[in-house]
């Protein structure tokens, strides 16, 4: 056998590539197609944590006025979710990228940030991973998972489709939420008056056609070209129509990316933001306040990980006939380790992430395109200017076609039983109403767990529902106990 033959047996043999009914081809196809689809991130994350200015009305300020430089944040964004992705691929041979997670970056920059500095909200995020990993290092964290029964695994997972749908199409315009929502019956509606009316939405419904066609008929590929095919007409669309970039005051722009070849194409990323963390919180804050906080993140991280390995693994069909997946043990700790890197970089707590789902509709199966993905986006620090040309109305078609697909789990529930049918049904709808997989993941055990019990079916509960049941009550009614007890 020659050089090149034993390479590629080592690389087939390491990541069980055949095993799994793949080819080196596909699994850099997929990992190529989760960063398309994921690199808004970059973008989006400094926006949310970030500041251009201490001067800008908008700016996300800590309880001494400081921010974080939207530049800054950018590179650290791109370093963690390249490293962790590389690190999740490696050890836990997965296709499951892993990025800052969306709802807890909000999470730091509305409610932690305000109440101590930056460091110390960075801090709070470490102290959340390491009790993660804790959780890992007992078996509690794998054992929730393993038992969570079969309809509410295949309920998280069409949850998990029906949200990333919903992502796709509020993140293209095509959804959008009305100015005035609160004095009218409808909270969102389509585009803008009941037309989709600008160019970046309907470049992105030319998109969803597109990738629709091509994955109607098995195209290999199909994503990838759509979403190559649909920058491209962006590009030609923007060059004559000049609809410019949204910045949050242009309705009619593009949301995220724009689709215009840049000035400059790289630069040396700023990387300062690394390891500015504190612990000072925990003198700055009541002891109890710091408690609340950190249970909020712990709670939100580890089901939103939790249920999104669980729609992949189904998507992907690598989970067995219960669900489980095959060595979760080492992907969750993973996983939370991501919290620890997230904070000690100042990116926010990194997860898995949905969009990995499109690449595994491409055909990835191994942690291999998740190497692929991760140094993507190592390059992404470099490229910035480069990777802003895709803009995410281009990508977005991908994740309402994956969607579309994950719907199908819907088979395995049997909505015969409203015993089963109900907490199914809150699962799938309040993920994406509430934008969140964990508050969806909460509905659903709790109505679980009651309805069980009240139709005598109390023994078939794992006790574990019952834990995690009571943990979520808690978590929803965090609110009212804190007005309650005064933290």
């Amino acid at each position: 056998m020659d050089r090149a033959g034993s390479e590629k047996s080592l690389l087939d043999r390491y990541f069980k590539i055949t095993d799994r009914g793949s080819t080196v081809a596909r699994e850099i196809r997929g990992g190529v197609v989760t960063f398309v689809t994921l690199a808004y991130i970059i973008v989006l994350n400094p926006l949310i944590l970030g500041s251009y200015s201490a001067d800008d009305a908008g700016a996300k300020r800590d309880v001494l006025g400081n921010i974080l430089p939207v530049p800054q944040v950018a590179a650290v964004t791109a370093l963690v979710a390249g490293v962790m992705t590389i690190l999740f691929g490696l050890v836990a041979n997965y296709p499951f990228a892993i990025a800052t997670g969306l709802g807890i970056n909000t999470l730091l920059a509305v409610t932690i940030a305000p109440q101590v500095t930056w460091p110390e909200a960075m801090g709070l995020v470490v102290v959340d991973g390491l009790i993660i990993l804790l959780l890992v290092a007992t078996g509690f964290r794998t054992a929730v998972f393993n038992a969570v029964p079969p309809e509410l695994k295949a309920a998280i997972a069409v949850g998990i489709g029906v949200f990333i749908t919903l992502v796709g199409l509020v993140d293209a315009g095509f959804v959008r939420r009305l100015p005035d929502a609160a004095n009218t019956t409808v909270p969102v509606g389509l585009g803008i008056d009941g037309s989709i009316a600008s160019w970046p939405t309907a470049v992105f419904v030319f998109g969803l056609v597109l990738t629709a066609v091509l994955v109607a008929r098995r195209v290999r590929g199909a994503i990838l070209i759509g979403v190559a095919i649909t920058t491209v007409v962006a590009i030609l669309v923007e060059t004559f129509v000049q609809a410019g970039p949204s910045k949050g005051t242009n309705p009619y722009g593009w949301n995220l990316g724009y689709p215009a070849w840049p000035e400059q194409l790289a630069g040396l990323p700023d990387l300062s933001l690394v390891g500015d963390i504190s612990f000072g919180a925990w003198t700055r804050l009541p002891a109890l306040a710091c408690v609340m906080l950190v249970f909020t993140l712990v709670l939100a991280n580890f089901f939103d990980a939790m249920g999104t390995m669980t729609g992949l693994a189904k998507e992907a069909g690598l989970a067995d006939e219960d669900g489980n997946l095959p060595g979760v043990g080492k992907a969750l700790a993973v996983e939370g380790l991501g919290a620890v890197a997230g904070g000690l970089g100042s990116a926010s707590s990194n997860t898995v992430f949905v969009e990995s789902a499109s690449g595994i509709a491409e055909g990835a199966r191994t942690g291999l395109a998740n190497v692929v993905t991760g140094l993507l986006f190592l390059a992404a620090m470099f490229f910035t200017p480069l990777y802003q040309v895709i803009p995410v109305e281009a990508a977005a078609p991908a994740l309402v076609v994956v969607g579309a697909m994950m719907i199908s789990q819907i088979r395995q529930i049997d909505l015969s039983d409203f015993g089963i049918a109900l907490p199914a049904f809150l699962t799938i709808v309040v993920m994406p109403f509430t934008y969140s997989i964990a508050n969806g993941i909460g509905a659903g055990f709790i109505s679980y767990v009651v309805l069980q019990s009240a139709t005598g079916r109390m023994r078939s509960v794992h006790p574990l529902m019952w834990v995690v049941s009571v943990a979520f009550v808690l978590y929803f009614a965090a609110g009212p106990l804190s007005a309650a007890f005064g933290f």
